[in-house]
């Protein structure tokens, strides 16, 4: 996949390292990061369908039959091969951030946050029919801000933010990333090429978590 050229000497600048997109779930980590991917020429992969297509069951089915901590598990075994990988921008679960062995293999790349307002979440969700499953309750936007500020912690980590607002575009926001991410990138070297059976086109579902 060829990059933007205005992109180019950004991209050299990665040197392969992945790109991995932290944040609650609604904040557009699919969105934008298949934008990203397409303007940088490199694939695009959420950590969610990975999960899926390993296990061949769908998120919400995972979550009914190992619980949340078995979920986990598995989600950090999926991303620890994606790790492996190199030149992707990675959509991740939103409750990703929560296990210290993800931050591992995330920090070998540069992770951005998404941020966005808890009612701007919950604006978004209300209109997406993906599956929830930490929303399967009673008030879900309670459940959402409970959600929110037990991760805010852990999305602070991020090498990198933006705060998003109600009028941004995922193309604004993609922009706006690109545009300050030479200064969040140090020298590294080349990243070794490594196993990918998923081309960027192959994936195409949202995150979930």
């Amino acid at each position: 996949m060829d990059c933007v050229p205005q992109y180019g000497a950004l991209r050299q600048q990665l040197a392969g390292a992945n790109l991995y997109l932290v944040g609650m779930m609604g904040c557009g980590k699919s969105r934008v990061g298949q934008i990203l991917a397409q303007l940088l020429g490199y694939r695009w992969l959420d950590a969610d369908q990975v999960l899926e297509t390993v296990t061949g069951r769908r998120i919400s089915t995972l979550f009914a039959q190992e619980g949340e901590e078995g979920f986990r598990r598995l989600e950090t075994a999926v991303l620890g091969q994606i790790g492996q990988w190199h030149s992707s921008v990675v959509s991740t679960g939103g409750g990703a951030v929560i296990r210290p062995a993800n931050w591992g293999v995330m920090h070998q790349g540069v992770v951005i946050w998404l941020a966005a307002p808890g009612e701007l979440l919950l604006k978004r969700l209300q209109q997406d029919s993906t599956p929830r499953p930490l929303l399967q309750v009673p008030n879900p936007a309670q459940r959402l801000q409970e959600l929110l500020a037990a991760r805010e912690r852990f999305y602070a980590q991020a090498d990198m933010s933006i705060m998003q607002t109600e009028t941004m575009t995922p193309e604004a926001v993609a922009a706006a990333l690109l545009e300050a991410l030479p200064t969040h990138v140090g020298p590294q070297q080349p990243v070794p090429p490594g196993p990918s059976p998923w081309r960027g086109d192959d994936t195409h579902l949202g995150g979930q978590t």
